[in-house]
């Protein structure tokens, strides 16, 4: 008794299934800790915080303090000092020292006038804007990536789930044709085809197990969770339809929505700006300084000091480098444009596809949906008919063979309508919305 106590309490704790919806899927991805995307698009983010940050400090006061306490010695002659004296004979020493000096100093700039620091620092901003943006592209990215790895792992169930059906029915058309040969109405061939047909059932189901177990894998590695946690996925394939968009409607609202289109957009800003940084560099610039000290050869001796000043910076010439930059930025603004002008036409191509995707998908859902009822009323009928000796075992083998393909096309068609309500979604720019 007391060995069994033992071995239950050094027993590993099995964790339990956790249960997942879509929505919950979604969710643990696009968290902080998420998928991998999401937290390397936060640290972009607070990349582009620190260089607005950096930028502005040059628009800010520099102030910094010194102190300084040194001994010294000097050689007159070699600074060009030469004292002579009136009294024959009489020589001043040209090497002085030791002498100590004391200084302690707080020392101040400002910019008061630099359009070129300005803009840089609006670029800045400009980039902080692209980064927030590219943030929710990547939540969007990662939703849809999470959402289409979700349904395909839902899609492994209803596989696994008909593939257990059909091997439920193959069975029972086995034990059919063994009472019909039992009973003298039936012949060996047809138990011998039924046992063909139950075998390549219980294949189909090891590969739709195996299909689900890797479909699971791809899950918890797009979530971000541990890849030996065992999920139970709540949610199934299902028709829910939506609701009616034009062309118009949706490439509006993609538009509007789309996180991407919004960074690339700040991302043309930012290079509009940079260009105008560097067109800047040729005005004048103003900066004020000063400093406030005590300096003597010690404390006690010392005396307070102070500098105030104006500095104007002209830039004259620099041996072309302000013009090859500015050639630079504005070759970059220029490319900023097109890949702005060339994402919303992908935009509009996205829309488009992924509402004729859905038309048809919709349209699939209805089609095998039919099929399904015709051949599960062929399959009835065709037992009927076999069990009053009216038909042979061919006719069920072929009707069983149609009914599984039936399956299929309708667990197809309602994976491809599910898929295509997210490439719509993410067309539109509202994946996270849409699995609310």
């Amino acid at each position: 008794m007391r060995l069994v106590w033992v071995l239950l309490w050094t027993a590993p704790l099995v964790a339990a299934p956790v249960e997942l919806s879509l929505k919950r899927a979604v969710q643990l991805a696009v968290a902080p800790e998420g998928n991998t995307r999401v937290q390397l698009s936060a640290e972009a983010l607070k990349q582009a915080e620190s260089r607005s940050a950096e930028a502005r400090g040059a628009l800010l006061p520099d102030v910094e303090g010194t102190f300084t306490d040194e001994s010294l010695t000097r050689n007159l002659a070699a600074m060009g000092i030469q004292i002579t004296t009136p009294i024959p004979g009489f020589k001043i020493p040209m090497f002085v020292g030791p002498f100590t000096t004391m200084d302690a100093r707080v020392a101040a700039t400002q910019s008061v006038f630099d359009f070129s620091t300005i803009r840089r620092f609006q670029a800045s901003k400009a980039g902080v804007s692209a980064a927030k943006a590219d943030v929710g592209g990547s939540a969007e990215q990662v939703a849809a990536q999470v959402a289409r790895a979700y349904l395909a792992a839902v899609r492994a169930d209803a596989d696994v789930e008909s593939s257990k059906a059909n091997l439920t029915l193959s069975e029972a058309v086995l034990k059919q044709a063994e009472n019909q040969k039992a009973a003298g109405t039936g012949t060996g061939i047809e138990i011998t085809r039924a046992r063909v047909q139950m075998a390549n059932d219980r294949q189909r189901l090891l590969v739709a197990e195996n299909a689900r177990r890797s479909a699971v894998l791809q899950l918890l590695r797009a979530i971000g969770l541990r890849l030996d946690t065992e999920l139970v996925l709540t949610d199934k394939l299902q028709y829910v339809p939506v609701d009616a968009v034009t062309m118009e409607q949706a490439k509006a609202q993609a538009l509007k929505e789309r996180p991407d289109l919004e960074a690339q957009q700040e991302r043309e800003a930012t290079a509009r700006l940079s260009a105008s940084a560097t067109k800047l560099e040729r005005l004048p610039s103003v900066a004020a300084f000063g400093d406030y000290g005590s300096s003597g050869s010690g404390f006690d001796s010392s005396l307070p000091t102070r500098t105030i000043g104006i500095s104007v910076r002209v830039p004259l010439f620099d041996g072309g480098r302000r013009d090859a930059r500015r050639a630079e930025s504005a070759s970059q603004y220029r490319a900023e444009k097109v890949k702005t002008n060339d994402l919303k036409e992908q935009i509009e191509l996205d829309v488009r596809l992924a509402l004729d995707e859905l038309h048809s998908a919709e349209e699939q859902v209805k089609v095998s949906r039919e099929g399904l009822d015709l051949a599960e009323n062929e399959l009835a009928q065709a037992r009927r008919r076999y069990e009053a000796g009216v038909a042979i075992g061919v006719e069920v083998t072929d009707a069983q063979s149609r009914l599984e393909r039936a399956r299929d096309n309708q667990t197809a068609a309602l994976y491809n309508y599910n898929v295509g309500r997210i490439d719509l979604a993410q067309a539109m720019g509202a994946v996270r919305k849409s699995v609310e």
